[in-house]
């Protein structure tokens, strides 16, 4: 297995790296930080003189980044890798994908400069929206408890690829997780003929999992994952990045007081 997890060094940074650890801990991995430096100046001679003053930098952080994981308990099962980059952030990201073969990146909802306005930040939203990878996005408040409860909104009018399907087993797979397929409608809970093909063929790719199917009505989507989260004790949140309904109201939607989701419990956007 191998994860890509930029970083900017941050204490946000940390916590996702420290939540990957845990949630790949059985399995295999091969981890690979990355610290992407962006490429604009403007006087040619500075320009120089600050790439070597940043990449001297980076250096000494990431240092401190291995010496950090080395003061943890480590898992023989994992391995790591350091990459300094200068490039634009999403283009950095698409060549290590590619060229590491990347199986799911994993990174914080806010780095050092923040992004108070929306619940996920700009990187981690060019990321999502930008990069044909599974990403795990870990809020800035979120502890790592056993997820032992995968919900799974969906409005069952996307069809489900192969891919998407695959992504879902692996994840219950590696830490014996059963899966909570939500479905969630503000009037009836009716299915379309399209809808309901594309539950059944749903439900006929899950049979190797723990699953359930759940039906919940709220006036806002955001409203109904908030309940039905804290009611069924879930520990992470998996959607389609296709969705793009169900991504605008849950994921991107503006932070409102009594929604807390966001705050403390993962995200898993599944990529065709």
């Amino acid at each position: 297995m191998n994860i890509l997890m930029p970083t900017d060094f941050s204490e946000n940074s940390w916590n996702a790296i420290s939540y990957a650890l845990s949630f790949f801990k059985n399995v295999y991995t091969n981890f690979y930080f990355l610290h992407v430096e962006p490429t604009e100046w403007e006087d040619e001679e500075e320009n120089l003189q600050t790439i070597q003053i940043k990449a001297k930098n980076s250096a000494k952080a990431f240092q401190t980044l291995l010496e950090r994981l080395g003061e943890q308990k480590l898992n023989k099962k994992h391995q790591f890798f350091t990459s300094l980059e200068r490039s634009h952030f999403v283009e950095a990201i698409r060549q290590q994908v590619t060229e590491r073969d990347i199986d799911f990146i994993v990174m914080g909802t806010q780095g050092a400069n923040g992004y108070k306005k929306a619940t996920v930040g700009s990187h981690s939203t060019d990321v999502i929206t930008r990069v044909k990878c599974p990403v795990m996005v870990i809020p800035e408040n979120a502890t790592y408890r056993a997820p032992k409860n995968i919900t799974f909104p969906t409005d069952f009018n996307i069809s489900y690829k192969n891919k998407v399907i695959h992504t879902l087993k692996q994840v219950c797979y590696f830490n014996d997780s059963s899966l909570s397929v939500l479905y969630l409608y503000k009037k009836s809970k009716e299915l379309t003929e399209r809808q309901e093909s594309n539950k059944s063929f749903l439900k006929e790719q899950l049979l190797e999992i723990e699953h359930s199917f759940h039906y919940t009505r709220n006036d806002t989507l955001e409203e109904a994952v908030e309940s039905f989260v804290t009611s069924h004790d879930t520990q992470v949140i998996t959607m389609m990045a296709k969705n793009l309904n169900f991504f605008q109201h849950i994921l991107f939607h503006p932070v409102a007081k009594k929604i807390s989701y966001h705050k403390e419990i993962p995200f898993l956007v599944l990529h065709e």
